[in-house]
């Protein structure tokens, strides 16, 4: 069985770009790099990985390219680009050209503007992305899935990923008012969503395996067997969960699947959705 981490990062720490990580994520001040994780892969038996985005600058794509071309294991770049930009063609059609950039990600979550995906510029940017095959990776709170769900309806020939559930918060066991924006994202059926970055919006200390089925119960039932991917999102995970844990944890839930949905789940769909 095809094996893929849909949603992991790489960065080599510097105290100002990587301000957001704070007193209380000490495990995150550190180098990550792809000889860290190749062991962890492997161990795990999985194929590969594809390599998301976690700073917003054009210096974000030669660093991570620079790794995927020296790693064979590293099957995709999620990088970044200013989809606002003037010139948004021009640098897409340059970006092009680069086999192993598969698509693009913006940290909508810490827009001041919640709804800053539907403003014309950015608008534009995303109309652009379908022409070079890109993907778009949807980073963003529960609250702003009504703007991606009409961001979505806006392109359907866009193949857009939702990342992190949109991060529900399960800690506090919150899911009604998510689970319906949820339901309506998925009608889109240009939407994917990446079942990752659960444990990090639960209690760090003291989750539980129970605390995240209403949660998968609500994705898997929402976008289906051939919409879903995996992610460990390692190594923000490391706050509340080593890897053996996090892909435990999703195991649990998935070995009742029936085996050409856990087929697609693990590796098939993010393969499909990513053109790896």
């Amino acid at each position: 069985m095809l094996k893929i981490d849909s949603h992991q990062h790489f960065w080599n720490y510097d105290e100002v770009r990587d301000s957001w990580i704070r007193d209380d994520m000490d495990v995150l001040r550190d180098d990550f790099l792809p000889q860290h994780l190749k062991s962890i892969l492997e161990h795990y038996s999985f194929d590969g990985c594809v390599v998301v985005q976690s700073d917003q600058s054009p210096a974000e794509n030669d660093f991570q390219l620079k790794h995927a071309a020296a790693h064979p294991f590293i099957k995709g770049v999620v990088g970044w680009v200013d989809l606002q930009a003037a010139d948004i063609d021009a640098q897409l059609k340059k970006l092009s050209k680069n086999e192993k950039l598969k698509g693009f990600r913006h940290i909508l979550q810490g827009e001041p503007d919640p709804a800053l995906m539907l403003k014309p510029e950015f608008v534009n940017g995303i109309s652009k992305l379908s022409a070079y095959g890109f993907t778009y990776d949807i980073l963003i709170f529960p609250h702003q899935l009504k703007y991606a769900t009409e961001l979505a309806r806006k392109f359907p020939d866009q193949r857009f990923v939702l990342n992190h559930l949109a991060k529900p918060n399960i800690k506090d066991g919150l899911i009604e008012e998510w689970k319906q924006d949820i339901i309506e994202l998925a009608k889109q059926e240009n939407v994917n969503c990446k079942v990752s970055g659960m444990v990090t919006e639960a209690d760090w200390k003291k989750w539980k395996v129970k605390d995240f089925t209403p949660y998968l119960e609500v994705i898997f039932e929402a976008f289906g067997p051939k919409r879903v991917m995996y992610g460990s999102d390692w190594p923000v995970c490391l706050l509340a969960a080593d890897y053996g844990r996090v892909l435990s944890l999703i195991e649990n839930y998935t070995e009742k699947l029936p085996q050409e949905a856990q087929e697609d789940f693990w590796g098939n769909n993010a393969k499909r959705f990513y053109n790896l």
